[in-house]
């Protein structure tokens, strides 16, 4: 048997204090979330984690009416393109006499720009992959650099801040202080 009304508001109210208290910071051993009637820290992460889920369950099934209906909506406009872009239709000339067949193009255009969406609303495009590389199309390197190799780089490219070097370079080298001499 489920929940009375009563206790199902309760349990509401409760779990919205307590989200308003996570959002707070409060962590779940504080007293006030003690003071909601919780029995434990774990029965209180508990209860927020079922609310949550429920929450997402919610949304999924929200998201998933949208994307029906957006469904019905291409549906209805693929429908009404769709003649004009897969059977040729005659060509007039300025005097008004057939001089040929062909396809619509705007329309067969239109086909595809919905059949592209309905591709992206229903997630059936392939994750599109991206490749970095490095000097003559080879690997890029991610190897780290000693102190000498940066100060090489810095001189051929040409420093943009000469006045931080001497601070930067030194904490590289591994001296923390400002004074740039190594305090080891």
């Amino acid at each position: 048997m489920g929940w009375s009304k009563l206790k199902l508001d309760e349990v509401t109210v409760r779990r919205t204090k307590l989200l308003a208290l996570r959002r707070e910071g409060v962590r779940y051993d504080d007293e006030r979330v003690e003071a909601l009637g919780y029995s434990s820290p774990n029965a209180a992460r508990r209860d927020l984690n079922r609310a949550l889920e429920a929450h997402r369950d919610e949304e999924a099934a929200e998201v998933s009416i949208y994307r029906q209906q957006e469904n019905e909506r291409l549906d209805a406009l693929l429908e009404a393109a769709w003649p004009r872009a897969t059977q040729p239709h005659a060509v007039y000339d300025k005097e008004g006499n057939v001089v040929g067949q062909e396809l619509d193009m705007r329309a067969v255009d239109t086909v595809l720009r919905l059949m592209d969406r309905r591709a992206k609303l229903n997630g059936l495009d392939a994750p599109t992959k991206a490749e970095l590389s490095g000097p003559g199309g080879g690997p890029v390197s991610l190897n780290t650099a000693s102190v000498s190799e940066l100060r090489n780089l810095i001189d051929a490219a040409g420093d943009p801040d000469p006045e931080n070097d001497d601070a930067i370079l030194a904490h590289a080298d591994g001296d923390t202080d400002d004074d740039g001499d190594d305090d080891a």
